[in-house]
């Protein structure tokens, strides 16, 4: 009876655990993203690239990335999701990966996308990430600390429920809040020709750095341990949805750039 109660509750905490690691954006935010781009393409770079995925929207290919994660095979690309770096540190002070970081993967999925030489498997795989990555990106607690994998180690509880705060970035305000990736992208906030501009300016480096301003405010958002409900979103949320519309904005404005 004992090793079948240590057996349950093992499986039921791996569970859990697995659960909350893998996830980056929630489906619902990476879609939301991708349908938010699409309204941003050029005619050119939108026929081109419905060419390139036989016409899947980029809100159907958005997670593509997590997808393949539990792929042995797609195990380097793991550290492509995000970057680590201390909260008082710019991309450029900080120590890298040598195995790469979401800079690196933004930069090497370009890199495959404007070589004419790729070939049509390697453009697909690629462009499928990078839609994935630039989502990622502008996720606050990609740009977080190593030490607790960017928010994945300061566990909080949800409305009663056991979480990380990684997570409830994610996804759980995302889902609380109850609206479809389509919903999300429809009711973006409606901006000027100049906002626009504005938030199309920069680097991918720069865009990291304005991010990573945002996850030194999320971590001081809530505390090890903190019961986050209807108030935690209340705050919060109109950042999720900026964040989302920011990416789906500077995605359009990298593949516009590929694809002319």
């Amino acid at each position: 009876m004992k090793i079948k109660l240590f057996l349950m509750i093992t499986m039921l905490f791996f569970s859990n655990t697995s659960e909350e690691k893998v996830a980056f954006w929630g489906k619902n935010g990476h879609r939301a993203t991708g349908q938010i781009a699409e309204s941003f393409l050029t005619k050119k770079a939108k026929k081109k690239i419905d060419k390139i995925l036989k016409g899947q929207s980029l809100a159907f290919v958005s997670t593509f990335a997590d997808e393949i994660k539990s792929d042995r095979a797609y195990r380097e690309y793991s550290p492509w999701h995000y970057v680590n770096m201390d909260l008082d540190q710019t991309y450029e002070e900080s120590e890298k990966n040598p195995q790469g970081d979401l800079v690196t993967g933004i930069d090497t999925c370009i890199k495959v996308l404007k070589d004419e030489n790729s070939s049509e498997e390697d453009k697909v795989f690629h462009l499928k990430m990078l839609v994935h990555f630039i989502g990622d990106l502008h996720q606050p607690l990609h740009i977080g600390r190593k030490e607790d994998k960017g928010g994945n180690d300061v566990q909080v509880q949800w409305f009663g429920k056991g979480t990380n705060l990684h997570s409830v970035w994610d996804s759980k305000m995302i889902d609380d809040y109850g609206m479809s990736y389509s919903d999300l992208a429809d009711n973006a906030k409606d901006l000027s020709k100049k906002q626009i501009e504005l938030i199309e300016q920069g680097s991918i480096v720069d865009w990291v750095n304005e991010v990573h301003q945002i996850s030194i405010e999320v971590y001081k958002s809530a505390k090890i341990g903190e019961k986050l409900s209807y108030r935690y979103n209340y705050d919060h949320f109109e950042t999720v949805r900026t964040q989302l519309q920011k990416g789906g904005i500077r995605l359009a404005k990298v593949l516009n750039e590929i694809y002319g």
